[in-house]
């Protein structure tokens, strides 16, 4: 009896120890997913990440609705120094300043000698947006760019053809507007509130004329061309084509009015194409999308958007983290969050995989919008630099400030920033 209870105790005894060594070796990864990018769908896929590596448990930490609610969140975990959270989701502005504030830690010793062309799988603005001064400082989460989303019913009873420059999109908002006689139809809605998106508003017509605001961290200011820009918004509002009060409308106002059947055209992200095909909506199955106009001589120019993934520089499991985030920026996961979240792919060839173009056929339209956006500013001062040109926008379009004032008062505000 007593070598039966011995040998119990003893057995009882091996299987604690051996519970919590299995415990000690099990990694736990905490992972910051934004609230409105499917949460419910990241975890599925990390699922299939924990079901490859049994010795891993991720935890998903979701918050914020808006790039700033989120940058805010994680600038004062990052400040804090906390090591509670190893990954977590960027906007693609932020990637170049979490990497100069010490945030985040470089891919290159995971990835190894063949980091350009590990790179170059993903579509050539992703790499350019994730890699500062030679060091990977993260990899793409999925895409996203701005596109023009059209009335495609209400230019089909017009017998016009979807605009391929501004000036085309105005001469069809007027036509269209005039035969409608709706006082509630706009012509144009884009973003005009002192936010990130009006950024892009700007840069949208400023690329399209070939220039560039900043080469190799440097301000390379056009100010014919910023006055031009700031000029053709500040025209559809006095055009009648854009509504008097665009100044105060940010990205989901757009979106909603669109939705709503009040506007013809609007400049938006991807997310919306999925709203807009939902139940409640007005416009469901009434809506055309397409490359963004360009200014009469020029190319057309989309802004780059999309989220990158990071790995804390205060983890303390940085190369697990690596491990995860290179797992979680694969072709096999860009795919899944394709087919199930309607999330644009960092590859371009996922576009075209059979199996996505069935589940979100928009997509092939999607592509070459994709492949037309340019990344905002890659620099460590990238909020003041926002900044100053959302707060130029917004004045221009409520009226206080003329084209040619903003675009000097910008100049010289950014020139103190990027000298």
């Amino acid at each position: 009896m007593k070598l039966n209870r011995s040998l119990t105790l003893l057995l009882a005894g091996a299987a604690m120890t051996l519970t919590a060594s299995a415990a000690s070796a099990q990694t736990n990864l905490r992972v910051f997913v934004s609230s409105q990018h499917r949460p419910d769908v990241w975890r599925k896929a990390f699922d299939m990440y924990e079901a490859k590596n049994p010795s891993v448990k991720v935890t998903i930490e979701t918050g914020g609705n808006t790039s700033e609610a989120q940058a805010q969140y994680l600038n004062t975990i990052m400040t804090a120094k906390d090591a509670s959270l190893d990954v977590m989701i960027l906007d693609v502005i932020r990637p170049a300043q979490y990497a100069a504030a010490g945030w985040t830690v470089a891919f290159n010793d995971v990835i190894g000698k063949d980091a350009d062309t590990y790179m170059k799988r993903y579509l050539p603005a992703y790499a350019e947006a994730n890699t500062v001064d030679g060091k990977i400082v993260a990899l793409p989460a999925f895409a996203d760019a701005m596109f023009l989303y059209y009335r495609k019913d209400l230019l089909e009873k017009y017998g016009i053809e979807a605009p391929k420059t501004w000036d085309e999109l105005t001469a069809a908002a007027k036509k269209v507007m005039e035969g409608e006689k709706d006082p509630n139809l706009q012509g144009l809605s884009f973003q005009g509130k002192a936010i990130e998106g009006a950024v892009c508003t700007f840069l949208l017509p400023y690329w399209s004329m070939g220039k560039q605001l900043v080469s190799n961290g440097k301000l390379n200011f056009d100010r014919e061309a910023a006055v031009k820009s700031l000029a053709m918004w500040k025209g559809f509002v006095d055009q009648g084509v854009a509504k008097k009060n665009i100044s105060e409308v940010a990205t989901d106002d757009t979106r909603k009015e669109f939705q709503a059947g009040n506007v013809l055209f609007a400049v938006n992200w991807s997310y919306a194409w999925g709203q807009f095909q939902g139940a409640d909506s007005a416009v469901k199955d009434k809506v055309g999308v397409v490359k963004l106009p360009a200014v009469k001589g020029g190319e057309p120019a989309s802004c780059l958007g999309g989220w990158e993934w990071g790995v804390s520089a205060y983890s303390n499991n940085k190369t697990e983290a690596q491990k995860f985030v290179q797992f979680a920026s694969s072709p096999e996961v860009s795919e899944f969050m394709a087919i199930n979240a309607a999330l644009l792919p960092q590859f371009g060839e996922v576009y075209t995989d059979a199996d996505v173009t069935k589940a979100v056929p928009w997509f092939a339209s999607a592509r070459p919008v994709v492949e037309t956006a340019k990344t905002r500013p890659v620099t460590p001062r990238y909020n003041e630099v926002s900044d100053i040109i959302r707060t130029t926008v917004n004045a221009v379009l409520a009226g206080t400030s003329t084209p040619e004032q903003g675009a000097e008062q910008m100049e010289g505000r950014l020139r103190r920033v990027l000298r």
